[in-house]
């Protein structure tokens, strides 16, 4: 459930995405991204993550901390109520300074413009740097205008050890949520026409939500501050079972369904070419 640069293979994929209004932030979304890495690739690899954001810095990025397991904290607590998924619907300029980063395992590139990444790879040390199609990117640049592009670079020691990426940014539509789905393991671009095997947790939240609404996640009591500050009181989930196939795209929720806690409205949303 993601794009790679190279050969990979990807699994027990947990995604989170949730709405709220953050003290210092204001109103923000957090998405929340953890897998079993196998790099099948005979260098290092990257996961690529399409962000619907217009600025994202590293400043964004928050760390985990001792709290490694934030995400399996929340399948924890939605495991008991999460139902199989079905009826899944259908939704159908010069470039810029690329930023270049560490963030846990990986060396991280953000752009706005795509296809400026090639250019910045001579910034990620050797031992991370993958080969990059450069038609994979040009796949970004015509279908997810106003996103920004991360590309997670890592090699074949850290993969295994990689904590989960979280993140915040003021998104394009506070309204709906959207989680980064589309699969490709290999470094080529995506076949949008393509059913492709699932096996991950959906996850959601929102800090409107009315009493009662989804399942509390049980957080240790000396959890740092800031990183408690963008994580949810309560979650809703859906478990995508190994054996499925689902048409590729992304994951998708409007915020009044998900306030009603009405996931069989989930969507899987194609991108379009601009």
């Amino acid at each position: 459930m993601c794009i790679s640069t190279g050969e990979a293979s990807f699994s027990g994929t947990i995604v989170y995405c949730g709405r709220q209004h953050h003290r210092v932030h204001g109103l923000i979304h957090v998405l929340g991204y953890q897998n079993t890495a196998v790099n099948l690739a005979d260098g290092p690899n990257a996961m690529l993550l399409h962000l619907p954001t217009r600025q994202l810095t590293p400043r964004h990025f928050v760390s985990t901390g001792r709290t490694g397991d934030v995400l399996h904290r929340m399948v924890a607590a939605v495991e008991r109520v999460a139902a199989a998924a079905d009826g899944i619907a259908w939704m159908s300029a010069e470039p810029q300074t690329v930023q270049v980063f560490d963030h846990d395992v990986y060396t991280v590139l953000l752009a706005e413009e795509p296809t400026a990444v090639l250019a910045a790879l001579r910034q990620v040390p050797p031992h991370r740097r993958p080969d990059l199609e450069p038609d994979l990117l040009r796949f970004y640049a015509d279908h997810f205008p106003d996103h920004t592009i991360a590309v997670c670079c890592f090699d074949n020691a850290d993969a295994q050890r990689a904590k989960p990426l979280l993140l915040w940014y003021a998104p394009l539509d506070p309204d709906r949520l959207t989680v980064p789905a589309l699969d490709s393991h290999t470094g080529r671009a995506p076949d949008l026409n393509a059913a492709v095997p699932v096996d991950h947790w959906v996850l959601l939240s929102t800090d409107q939500a009315p009493a009662g609404w989804g399942t509390p996640v049980d957080y240790p009591g000396d959890m740092r501050h800031r990183l408690r500050a963008f994580l949810p009181t309560a979650v809703m989930g859906r478990h995508y079972d190994q054996g499925q196939a689902l048409p590729n795209g992304d994951f998708t929720i409007s915020h009044r369904d998900l306030l009603a806690g009405d996931l069989d409205r989930i969507e899987r949303l194609q991108p379009t070419h601009r």
